[in-house]
């Protein structure tokens, strides 16, 4: 069996990674490297013992420090295990500083590079995550994509070679769990909105950060805010007191089930986050992205999901829309681990 290294090191790879693994089973020797990009409990570990992935062979301590400090240790790091595994190949997911720092290394080593979720441009150069996925996409051999939109941003810039439309593979998952039937349990017996900030240009700012909170505390449900911990280091550096916020409720960091269950049973998603703009959708939850930009243009083509950022005002009105319809194979069937492994292998 081929050996194959694996990254991972934020809360989105390691949804990734728990289909690529299933799939890996009996077809590759997968080692898997943890970064530690994300250090807090319910955003990594958590991963590993409620989906029942097996606990990396290799975990790091890259969490912290500016991107160059954070991707420049990561690549020591994983530059002295991949010399020493000697693997055929290595996977990287999405766009974060971990994707960048494997992908640097497999290629400076002339190892293949296998990047899953290629070909997402949000064409703002301004996000750290447009720099790791252009860059990682130009040096991998194997890019493998969600849809027709990544294949033609990829051909836009010469990328012809090695691109397979596989779907997107946090699909799977997401089947898995509710097939599964881990989200029948209602953490609350209100009607709310569910909530997630946490991208620079919408907390690193007093201005703006106080200004979301107050048009969320304006709407005519309850709001629940799984607070993330850059936003919380925020709120307490600019001494914003949300208990003035009355129809605000602040949680905790939500692990993979109980955030897609608070999703489930909402009454709608606001976010600026990347991947639960498509879980919201395969939940068949309205979506409002707080961005001037998506990935995933697709959902909104189909209307379930709407950007808005300068004025906040159009919030609920946008959130009580109804979608054109719900593509239940948006993105993917449930099955694309099972693709991706058998194109390595």
């Amino acid at each position: 069996m081929k050996k194959i290294i694996a990254i991972v090191g934020a809360r989105p790879q390691f949804i990734k990674h728990f289909s690529f693994e299933k799939a890996c089973e009996g077809n590759i020797n997968l080692i898997t490297i943890h970064t530690g990009q994300h250090f807090d409990e319910n955003m990594s570990q958590i991963f590993f013992d409620q989906l029942g992935m097996q606990r990396p062979k290799y975990i790091l301590k890259n969490g912290g420090g500016n991107h160059g400090t954070q991707t420049g240790r990561m690549m020591i790091d994983i530059e002295a295990i991949v010399e020493d595994e000697k693997p055929e190949g290595i996977v990287v997911y999405g766009d974060t500083n971990s994707t960048l720092a494997g992908a640097l290394v497999a290629a400076k080593l002339h190892i293949p590079v296998y990047h899953i979720e290629a070909g997402l441009r949000s064409f703002n150069k301004d996000m750290p995550e447009e720099i790791n996925r252009v860059l990682t996409d130009h040096i991998s051999e194997k890019l493998f994509i969600t849809s027709e939109v990544a294949s033609q941003n990829l051909q836009r810039e010469s990328i012809n070679s090695g691109v397979v439309l596989v779907g997107d593979i946090m699909k799977d998952v997401v089947q898995y769990v509710v097939d599964n039937g881990l989200l029948e349990n209602k953490k609350v017996d209100f009607d709310y909105y569910y909530v997630t900030i946490h991208r620079p240009y919408n907390t690193d700012n007093i201005g703006r950060l106080t200004y979301v909170f107050e048009k969320l505390n304006k709407l005519s449900k309850k709001v629940i805010i799984a607070l993330h911990p850059r936003t919380r280091n925020f709120v307490t550096k600019y001494g914003i007191e949300l208990h003035k916020y009355l129809n605000l409720i602040i949680i905790e960091p939500q692990s993979y089930f109980d955030n897609l269950c608070y999703l489930k049973h909402s009454s709608g998603l606001i976010t600026d986050s990347g991947g639960m703009q498509k879980e919201a959708y395969w939940l068949q939850k309205k979506c409002v992205t707080v961005r001037k930009e998506t990935e995933w243009i697709e959902t909104i083509e189909l209307e379930g999901n709407h950007l808005l950022f300068d004025d906040l005002t159009q919030l609920e009105e946008l959130l009580n829309t109804q979608p054109k319809y719900w593509d239940t194979n948006l993105y993917g069937d449930g099955n694309v681990g099972k693709r991706i492994v058998q194109q390595i292998i």
